[in-house]
């Protein structure tokens, strides 16, 4: 029997006399990275800066002028058109504006309070018939339907801003709404609109001083001392009759047979020189030009000077958040779906102005041109 060398083996229990090796225990989140729940992934960032920057190899491909935006306008003579750019001229704000109470008031006061007025270049663009539309527009000043209004000091041209169209009966009704008028004083202001006819000076001596006061100061009429030197004569005054039997083509006219006058119909020089306005009109064309401004830096944001519309559009609005599905699923699981629209310049300095009706107003002024590309719909560049 071999002999043993240790004592027989006793029964209970052992321990390891080796050491134990402490591993950590890995969590179930350590393969997650740590990151912010605001901040943006980094896979979109790149996705927006590569569709951007797609462009911007070179020009786009040009097949000819494009009729966009005579083709999708819903209008077909001029009464149309002037209440399209009433209506059309601002977006209605967002559910989730982004603005308390007091902004919102703000944005919807000054928006009420804007005239009625329309550019005679921003007519052209949506009817794109320049004789059909001119000879329109006279029939129309002929038959009382609609004044032009001409803002001496603001260019004439297609490029200017003093060159617009007012209808009659709103034109009217801005009187007769007036709080800063009196009754007896709006029934003799709206008189002489209707025996003036299409000129827009009236002689001082058409009202009293205190009748004078009451309309500059409701904004009917400023003086010829507010505008530039040398941008009116008084040959373009017209001359008012005496008595209400003109016939119906002179006062359609605005020139008056000198019989009717007397014998001194110009002898002083010194009577103030008075022009028609509206309420309100000097916010109206800053916010106007304002308008073309912003879209004309946006587009020459690319080398070319030329982008898609629909990218020109998304600069306009910025990178807000929308009410689509993908937008509003993102706002559920508390991703960033982008900034509300009351912190872009669309919404702070204009007012929340519609991208198309800017647009058009550009077109119409010479700013810009749309053209077909034939690939990725109508472009926008820059003149």
């Amino acid at each position: 029997m071999p002999l043993r060398v240790t004592s027989a083996p006793v029964s209970g229990i052992r321990k390891n006399r080796k050491p134990a090796t402490s591993r950590p225990r890995a969590s179930p989140f350590a393969a997650h990275a740590r990151r912010k729940p605001s901040a943006p992934p980094s896979s979109g960032i790149f996705k927006i800066s590569s569709e951007q920057n797609e462009y911007e190899q070179g020009p786009l491909p040009d097949l000819g002028p494009s009729r966009y935006i005579p083709e999708t306008a819903p209008v077909t003579d001029v009464v149309e058109a002037l209440q399209y750019i009433r209506n059309s001229m601002f977006e209605d704000l967002p559910r989730r504006a982004g603005m308390n109470s007091t902004r919102i008031a703000e944005v919807l006061n000054f928006r009420r309070s804007l005239p009625p007025l329309a550019s005679v270049a921003h007519v052209h663009t949506l009817l794109e018939a320049p004789t059909k539309v001119e000879k329109e527009i006279m029939e129309l000043v002929r038959a009382g339907r609609v004044r032009r209004l001409i803002v001496p000091g603001r260019g004439n041209d297609a490029a200017g801003l003093g060159d617009c169209l007012v209808l009659s009966e709103e034109w009217d009704r801005l009187v007769l709404d007036s709080p800063a008028l009196e009754a007896p004083l709006k029934e003799k202001f709206l008189a002489l609109l209707g025996r003036i006819g299409n000129t827009c000076a009236i002689p001082g001596a058409a009202f009293s001083p205190p009748e004078c006061m009451a309309l500059v100061r409701a904004g009917f009429l400023v003086s010829s001392s507010s505008l530039a030197k040398g941008s009116s004569s008084l040959a373009s005054l017209p001359i008012l009759p005496t008595t209400s039997t003109t016939p119906a083509s002179a006062s359609r006219s605005g020139a008056f047979p000198p019989n009717e006058v007397g014998a001194n119909p110009r002898s002083s020089s010194t009577t103030a020189t008075l022009f028609l306005s509206l309420p309100n009109t000097g916010p109206y064309l800053r916010l106007l030009s304002a308008g073309r401004s912003h879209l004309l830096s946006l587009l020459k944001r690319s080398s070319s000077n030329e982008v898609p519309v629909y990218l020109l559009r998304d600069r306009w609005d910025g990178a807000v958040e929308s009410e689509k599905s993908f937008s509003v699923a993102k706002r559920v699981r508390g991703e960033f779906a982008g900034i509300l629209p009351g912190r872009t310049k669309k919404y702070k300095e204009l007012y929340g102005m519609n991208f198309r009706w800017v647009l058009e107003e550009a077109l119409g002024a010479g700013l810009v041109e749309i053209f077909d590309t034939g690939s990725v719909g109508p472009g926008v560049r820059c003149l």
